[in-house]
């Protein structure tokens, strides 16, 4: 009986009671495919390197969120899936606010925290830096100068930085739909307000009154706005040659992805500039990008740093086209990840699309931080852990973790000890900096800012003209009038002086602009972006 009773108790032992916990979360992260590692599986107090944790590279477009409190390692984590995405051909792109991002493109310093670190997570640790461009929002900084035209920046991205409501958010649409419709390029700021001004003038208030008009009250908000804005040298940003955020996409030559970085430590106190900068630079993409749906591997990954200052104070209208973006964009190959401290950060909408986490300690010191804390687990699937009580132990360097499995399900939650970036965990020395910008094939066509005619000079082209046309007209009727002539002539001459100002002034110049735009149109995005296009 006993040498019978044996074998059945070996057979069914490893079908039914030797899976721990442990194994049955390390079993949801063996893939087949190409993966990115993370670390190793943290379980019951100890790190287990034998239990590793991995996101397959072909769910990176999927989108993810990388949160935490201030100081537990989320600028490692971006360095550390940068890397690593770099080396398998997938370029990225950075928003370094801190500046100390820039590391990435140095090897790592060797050292006894990163020797223990690796032995603990079972990594084979070598440093390596990445190939890097660096860029500057409008050149203010070190990097090669990112610059948009007011007319591609959009009316939707301009209204969510110069904080305007909705009535004059749609009043900002009216003027760029104006200025499209008539070939005005806006340019820079100054074309802008060049043509707010017109449409509230004597001359320009018939051109929109077919289609609501412009108020007085609106147009004067809208010019204060641009004006402080200006005044905090935002001008900059605006402007020629502008960057063609296909950029991003390249890859070096020994066919590893290029890491785009861009530098804001010096715009880093105009939170709401820069992240609708990054947005713009996100919807350009998306505008120009054709679709290509699922592929082994995404074309580009964006790391959306300081997440919470995009979506903070936006409007309806924004928030409805920045969800639309991060739903359709995935089918284009490029993947989104959102840097901030807590998922209540993103609006359910976003938060439902991101289907890779890897969420850092959270602090529980106040009641809000509390409510906080539940909210997370709760944005959580079902788990073997306390998550409540593990997100407020977790150290630096240390995250709980859930991907989309290569067949696109959740993996199970997985408490981590992250592995060491291989780069260099901090800034490169800015004299270093300087020199790999300065010696970028991209720095020659983007460095010089270039201020060619566009509406600004237009109009007041125009408006000069129908100036000297009325002050001839005046003196020519007042010459006749001396002669004797004015009354037969006045009437007549009133006639033309209207039709120089009105009917040949400014408005035909306008609509002759039109044919001056033969072979360019736009067409603008949802987030109403757009580029001109020959």
């Amino acid at each position: 009986m006993s040498d019978s009773a044996t074998p059945a108790d070996d057979s069914a032992t490893p079908a039914d009671h030797s899976a721990t916990p442990a194994d049955r979360i390390a079993d949801g992260y063996a893939f087949t495919g190409p993966a990115l590692d993370l670390g190793a599986l943290l379980w019951d107090g100890a790190c287990l390197p034998g239990k590793q944790i991995r996101i397959p590279l072909s769910m990176l477009n999927r989108h993810g969120l990388v949160a935490g409190a201030t100081g537990t390692g989320k600028t490692k984590t971006l360095q550390l899936v940068a890397e690593q995405l770099s080396a398998q051909g997938v370029p990225v792109f950075l928003a370094d606010i801190k500046g100390d991002v820039s590391g990435v493109s140095a090897p790592g310093t060797p050292g006894e925290k990163v020797t223990e670190r690796a032995r603990e997570v079972g990594q084979e640790w070598e440093p390596a830096g990445c190939p890097t461009e660096f860029y500057a929002l409008g050149g203010l900084g070190t990097g090669i100068p990112v610059r948009a035209t007011v007319t591609s920046f959009g009316p939707v991205l301009l209204s969510k930085v110069l904080q305007l409501n909705q009535t004059q958010e749609q009043s900002l649409g009216l003027i760029f739909h104006y200025a499209d419709a008539k070939g005005l390029e806006l340019v820079d700021l100054k074309d802008l307000r060049a043509v707010v001004a017109f449409l509230v003038s004597d001359r320009g208030k018939a051109e929109l009154k077919g289609i609501g008009g412009l108020s007085t009250v609106t147009a004067g908000v809208i010019l204060r706005a641009l004006t402080a804005f200006e005044q905090q040298g935002a001008g900059a940003f605006f402007g020629e040659p502008e960057f063609d955020t296909s950029e991003f996409l390249r890859t070096a030559a020994d066919g590893r992805g290029l890491v785009s970085v861009l530098e804001l430590p010096a715009v880093q106190d105009r939170p709401q500039l820069f992240s609708t900068f990054l947005m713009w630079l996100l919807a350009d993409l998306f505008h120009d990008l054709p679709e290509v749906g699922d592929l082994d591997r995404p074309k580009l990954v964006f790391f959306f740093d300081e997440a919470h200052l995009l979506f903070s104070g936006a409007s309806k209208a924004f928030l409805a086209s920045l969800t639309q973006t991060v739903r359709l964009i995935r089918s284009k190959g490029v993947g989104i990840f959102f840097v901030t401290q807590t998922p209540k950060d993103v609006p359910a909408d976003v938060l439902a699309q991101l289907g890779n986490r890897i969420q850092h300690a959270l602090r529980a010191f106040t009641p809000e931080d509390a409510k906080a804390l539940r909210a997370t687990v709760q944005t959580f699937p079902r788990s073997e852990y306390d998550l409540e009580e593990l997100l407020t132990q977790l150290g630096t360097g240390e995250a709980v973790v859930t991907v989309l499995s290569e067949k696109g399900a959740p993996t199970p939650v997985a408490a981590t000890r992250l592995r060491a970036p291989r780069s260099l965990m901090g800034p490169v020395e800015p004299g270093a900096l300087e020199q790999a910008v300065k010696s970028s094939l991209l720095y020659a066509r983007y460095a010089e800012a270039v201020d060619r005619e566009s509406a600004y000079e237009r109009i007041s082209a125009e408006q000069a003209a129908a100036e000297a046309e009325a002050e001839a007209a005046a003196a020519e009727a007042e010459a006749a009038k001396e002669a004797g002539a004015a009354a037969r002539t006045a009437p007549k001459q009133d006639r033309s002086l209207a039709e120089q100002v009105v009917g040949s002034g400014l408005f035909r110049s306008l609509a002759r602009s039109i044919g001056t735009q033969l072979g360019r149109e736009i067409s603008r995005s949802v987030f109403g972006t757009a580029r001109r296009r020959r």
